[in-house]
């Protein structure tokens, strides 16, 4: 059913019996780093996109730490794991199934999100359905499926993306791309070092996921590793402000309904 009126219920079912694979990381760890620095890189690269709005979507929302500096007048959260999620806002759903009257919103995220959806396709098409004429949609995807690992197997992904991959998907759904750059390019030798290393160890049968979990557990990392890694990535982010970046672990979007 498609919900009338400004086109969202008004609050969040409970847990059900049937625990959601692929929960977010974030639930147990808001304050990782990699989370940190996506949400300031994230707000660099698209909040000059996002603009002024009366309604915004956020799908994905259990992964709170990254969407913080979204704002609008009426924002609404969406999620199929309902523990990130907070009532009245916060709604549980499928994104491949949005339940939302069409042209609700102004603006609609969707971080770390599509990897997670199949068919792809149903899910654009739904995010372009729910959005205003030239309503604004801001992406961010994993990148490069040669670094497919048991991480991903584990997060219940589907697929990662190369920058052109995400550009033609979007396009395809009715939109146009108004910025599309990698992130996490400072740290991407430790990255490709680090799947490089996954994939040895699942070779050798020491390691590896044979389905999504409730929730991935995260590498530990140490105080002063942790300081470096955000370091880094705050390259990134003076990097970012200026320019697209050639290369890195994620994928970041800003495209607008055609």
């Amino acid at each position: 059913m498609k919900i009338p009126g400004p086109g969202y219920p008004s609050s969040v079912p409970g847990p059900t019996s049937a625990t959601p694979h692929g929960g977010s990381p974030s639930i147990r760890q808001p304050d990782y780093w990699w989370y940190r620095a996506r949400s300031e890189m994230l707000r660099t690269v698209l909040e000059p996109y996002a603009g002024p709005a009366a309604r915004l979507l956020d799908v994905g929302s259990a992964d709170g730490p990254s969407v913080a500096w979204l704002s609008a007048q009426q924002k609404v959260s969406l999620d199929l794991d309902p523990r990130g999620l907070r009532p009245p806002s916060g709604i549980c759903g499928s994104v491949l199934s949005l339940p939302f009257a069409d042209r609700a919103f102004g603006v609609v995220s969707a971080f770390d999100v599509l990897e997670h959806c199949e068919p792809e396709q149903v899910a654009l098409a739904e995010l372009r359905r729910v959005l205003e004429p030239r309503g604004r949609l801001l992406l961010s995807v994993p990148a490069y499926q040669w670094a497919w690992s048991d991480h991903d197997v584990a997060n219940g992904h589907h697929r990662r993306y190369t920058r052109p991959r995400a550009v033609s998907a979007v396009r395809a759904a009715g939109f146009e791309v108004v910025r599309s750059t990698y992130a996490f390019t400072a740290v991407f030798p430790a990255f490709a070092a680090e799947r490089a290393l996954r994939a040895l160890q699942h070779r050798t049968g020491s390691s590896g996921a044979d389905g999504p979990a409730d929730v991935v557990d995260l590498p530990t990392v140490s105080r002063s590793l942790e300081r470096v890694l955000l370091g880094l990535c705050r390259l990134d982010r003076r990097a970012l402000a200026r320019r697209d970046l050639p290369f890195g672990s994620s994928v970041f979007l800003a495209a607008v309904k055609r």
